[in-house]
């Protein structure tokens, strides 16, 4: 059961979306906060904040969800792909690599980083993806990247998208975790969803569920932050 109120909810969104129009709004703290229209799309960030938590300690979590709307369309995406998949990818004009692509690297762990931090999300053939690791050695892995699979009866597209919509929980070392919920391009109705959603889901794997919540707010690229539960 959510705990999160509606009302605040979406009153937070409703600031958040006039302060990237450029519109005056007030702060939590009673602060006339004057907005500002960027020439980008903002990402909308879920940040939270847990307690009652060890990461030292406690079992950690991690776990995906998809959400129903895409948070960041323009995310980007590498296929490692056999050859039906690299030419399907080049039909959509979505950048691709083959396993001799890939050797290239000779397992250079800068280039590899490099590599890594240039895409936001990887999608593998699944007759090549037990060769990564041994290719590339762990670097996808540490970056959190490692690719998702890609069947040969997969629309390439319908996987694409469906890549872009997934989000991820990965519990670390540090109490606060933020992702990217939705962007500012959505309607509030869709971002009220995707983030009562990523929050519902984020507390089903935590050990004592909404008692491990602090805090969580949302906040655009580069607007403040709003709180949605305390």
């Amino acid at each position: 059961m959510s705990k999160l109120n509606v009302d605040l909810l979406n009153t937070s969104i409703e600031n958040l979306l006039k302060f990237s129009r450029g519109e005056t709004v007030t702060s939590a703290k009673g602060e006339e906060l004057k907005g500002k229209v960027r020439k980008f799309t903002e990402t909308i960030e879920l940040q939270i904040t847990l307690k009652n938590y060890d990461p030292s300690r406690d079992k950690r979590f991690s776990g995906t969800f998809k959400l129903p709307v895409i948070p960041r369309p323009n995310s980007s995406v590498c296929v490692l792909g056999n050859q039906k998949h690299c030419e399907k990818a080049d039909q959509l004009g979505i950048d691709k690599m083959t396993v001799d692509d890939l050797k290239k690297f000779n397992k250079n762990k800068k280039l590899i980083k490099k590599f890594a931090k240039k895409y936001d999300n990887f999608l593998a053939s699944n007759s090549l993806i037990k060769q990564i690791p041994r290719i590339l050695g762990p670097g996808l892995t540490k970056a959190g990247k490692f690719p998702a699979v890609l069947d040969e009866t997969d629309d390439l597209k319908e996987k694409i998208d469906a890549t872009k919509a997934t989000i991820k929980f990965q519990m670390k070392k540090v109490m606060c975790i933020s992702l990217a919920v939705a962007n500012i391009t959505n309607t509030p109705a869709e971002i009220a969803l995707n983030v009562q959603l990523a929050v519902n889901f984020l507390v089903s794997l935590l050990k004592k569920n909404w008692q491990n919540v602090k805090v969580l707010y949302i906040k655009s690229t580069m607007g403040p932050p709003f709180q949605i539960y305390f």
